[in-house]
């Protein structure tokens, strides 16, 4: 199968789920408040889950936003997406530069790592890995970078917290919405994102 073709459909997959949980979340919401609890243990499991997700990359902690949304609200949800993300992305970096390709092929398929690896210049490279961050998942890039750039740790860091901000909110408030107006929005991103695959291919042209 085509690289870009299962990208895409894992990404649909991983949209359907998203909306899925939303519904069985909002429809049961009194049942998953007592399962989980509005408390710091059940705080602490969606901190790990999304950790864990982070360092295993084929696993996405995304499906879980929607849960997390609807019990204790988008903006905390956002606040602890952004913490775990981070100590994600810091694992996965010291991992990477202390055991490199040979441990890391054991956890995340390694083509997936080459692909992100001939995007990532050597130049201004704070800037364009904040971008990136913006725009790529958060655990294929950072194995990306803990493998392939020169990157410091610092600036990894930083350009890691701030660049994960405006979708740990977004996808936080997206996951506290209903699924009805869940199908518009990912409609109009998928509209915009077209829009702009279209530009650039014919600009390569």
């Amino acid at each position: 199968m085509n690289s870009k073709l299962k990208a895409l459909m894992e990404l649909l997959i991983i949209i359907l789920i998203f909306i899925i949980i939303t519904y069985i979340v909002q429809t049961n919401i009194n049942f998953f408040e007592n399962l989980i609890g509005k408390n710091i243990y059940g705080i602490l499991f969606y901190l790990i889950a999304i950790i864990i997700a982070m360092v295993v990359a084929p696993i996405s902690s995304i499906p879980l936003i929607p849960l997390m949304s609807n019990i204790w609200g988008w903006q905390l949800t956002g606040i602890i997406s952004i913490i775990g993300w981070t100590i994600g992305a810091i694992i996965v970096f010291i991992i990477c530069r202390r055991y490199g390709v040979d441990i890391i092929k054991k956890l995340i398929p390694l083509n997936d790592i080459y692909a992100i690896e001939k995007k990532i210049p050597q130049e201004n490279l704070f800037w364009v890995v904040l971008f990136l961050r913006m725009i790529i998942p958060v655990d294929i890039l950072s194995y990306a970078l803990g493998l392939f750039s020169k990157i410091k740790f610092w600036p990894y860091t930083i350009t890691t917290f701030i660049g994960i901000i405006p979708a740990a909110f977004l996808l936080a408030y997206v996951g506290s919405v209903k699924p009805i107006q869940q199908i518009i929005i990912f409609l109009i991103a998928g509209i915009i994102l077209l829009g702009v695959w279209i530009i650039n291919e014919k600009r390569k042209k």
